[in-house]
């Protein structure tokens, strides 16, 4: 287990897999300033080994995490902007990917961080929702812009104004959330998924997830363009092994497991 911003964000690995445990039990895992820089390194560090393939980010005691703590907002002349700092949590894109176990609250910045992952796993306690809404603290965790790319502008103009909060089902059904576990049982069936993601050949599970965030805002053919040259890694040193392993019966039916 290593420790960032003390203790307030736990990491450990398993091996092709790394948990980010967001560990601040007595505010909901609320950020304050070193966590949520402790959390920004942490997630670098995972991106810059080699060894580490996928990360599950999740929180302590049932929640995800409350956005930013407001008991050090209100102290403070600034606070870390979690998406435009440098050393904010949801300022880089990273390589790899990055799964949400999400149970309870993931409001506020909490939202801004679920969004940033890749891929968002909710039970029936999930909650997502703008509810720094009702104090006056504007998102600068890169919600504004990444909420409407997801869920379309009407339903992100919706929470952002009225600061409601999304439950797991409804959530599902926007595309706000990605996939559903047995109640409490999140970061589980997020760390299943996770192991499933490292089994892969990983240059073209790579280049695919980054044309996928790539072509956002582009013309058409710019972002088949773009498409085209990152498949050619994949295409070199991984494509013609794995056909080869298809043709000789590999993956049938299905299976996507190690074969």
């Amino acid at each position: 287990m290593t420790e960032y911003a003390d203790g307030k964000i736990l990491v450990a690995r398993e091996g092709p897999v790394t948990t980010v445990t967001i560990n601040r039990p007595e505010v909901r895992n609320a950020l304050d300033n070193d966590a949520a820089r402790g959390l920004g390194r942490a997630l670098r560090d995972f991106d810059a080994d080699d060894g580490q393939l996928v990360a599950v980010l999740s929180g302590v005691d049932g929640a995800f995490c409350a956005g930013a703590d407001l008991k050090q907002v209100a102290g403070a002349a600034d606070y870390v902007a979690w998406a435009g700092d440098t050393e904010g949590p949801t300022h880089p894109t990273l390589s790899k990917p990055v799964i949400a176990a999400v149970a309870g609250h993931a409001v506020a910045g909490g939202l801004g961080i679920a969004l940033w992952c890749d891929i968002r796993i909710v039970d029936d306690s999930s909650v997502f929702g703008v509810f720094c809404r009702r104090w006056g603290v504007p998102m600068s965790d890169g919600t504004t812009v990444r909420l409407p790319r997801l869920i379309g502008q009407a339903r992100a103009l919706d929470m952002l104004i009225t600061g409601r909060g999304v439950g797991a089902d409804e959530a599902l059904e926007w595309g706000l959330a990605t996939r559903k576990g047995p109640l409490g049982q999140t970061r589980e069936t997020a760390l299943e998924l996770a192991q499933q993601i490292a089994a892969f050949p990983q240059i073209a599970m790579r280049t695919d997830r980054q044309s996928a965030y790539e072509q956002s805002g582009r013309e058409l053919y710019e972002a088949i363009r773009i498409e085209k040259q990152l498949s050619l890694a994949a295409k070199a040193a991984e494509a013609q092994g794995g056909a080869a392993r298809f043709a000789a019966g590999a993956g049938r039916h299905g299976a996507f497991g190690d074969e």
